[in-house]
């Protein structure tokens, strides 16, 4: 056994590398954590992102357009599908058959005011919602609020990118070491590439959607 190897043996050196061994592994755990908890918070951006672009239309009824609609239950807001059942009737119509006929009126009214760009007509029974067909100038109109939605959403993701970095520069002040934290940067920023891959994609298809004929 050398000199070293009795060193190590030492009670207060062990101790000093079990503590040393402890905080690599903790600031391990912290950056596994970091990196986990920006992931989570950019996929949450996309979520958003692809509900924000679903009430975009593209000319075609889809009930979700309809998502996040509120109406007004005697005096509580309600979403529209806990007071309604909705459904496609062709490719650009909408019915909606409230669960109860008094119901209707206040349905109209918060379509009316959500300014979907579509006037419903109601029969006191059921509700219609046509779809007018989308001219050029409109498509392109939606092809720029989807690119808006998409910008946010690349704002969202680079805040939560740098929150990550300062998280790990402060790791760096408290003892983690430069190739660590640079590979831990590295890292934050493959799941930065893919996020903003994520929106592109998105935005590429709503497009495609919109401007087809």
């Amino acid at each position: 056994m050398n000199y070293i190897d009795l060193l190590d043996l030492h009670p207060a050196n062990r101790e000093t590398n079990q503590e040393e061994g402890t905080k690599k592994l903790k600031m391990t755990e912290e950056i596994s954590s970091i990196i986990a908890g920006a992931e989570d918070h950019m996929q949450k951006a996309i979520n958003h992102l692809e509900a924000e672009l679903v009430k975009i239309r593209a000319g075609k009824a889809n009930p979700q357009m309809l998502d996040g609609l509120v109406v007004d239950y005697y005096g509580s807001p309600m979403p529209i599908n806990q007071v309604a059942n909705i459904s496609v009737m062709d490719a650009r119509t909408l019915t909606i058959q409230p669960w109860e006929k008094n119901m209707v009126q206040p349905i109209e009214r918060a379509i009316i005011a959500a300014n979907l760009g579509v006037t419903p007509q109601g029969d006191g029974v059921i509700i219609r919602l046509s779809l007018p067909p989308l001219t050029e100038e409109r498509r392109r109109e939606l092809v720029k609020k989807c690119q808006g939605e998409g910008e946010h959403s690349k704002v969202a993701i680079r805040n939560i990118r740098r929150d990550a970095i300062e998280h790990i520069k402060k790791l760096q002040k408290d003892g983690l070491s430069e190739d660590a934290a640079k590979d831990a940067e590295a890292d934050v920023q493959q799941v930065t590439d893919k996020f903003i891959n994520a929106i592109e994609k998105h935005l590429s298809a709503k497009e495609k959607e919109i401007m087809s004929v």
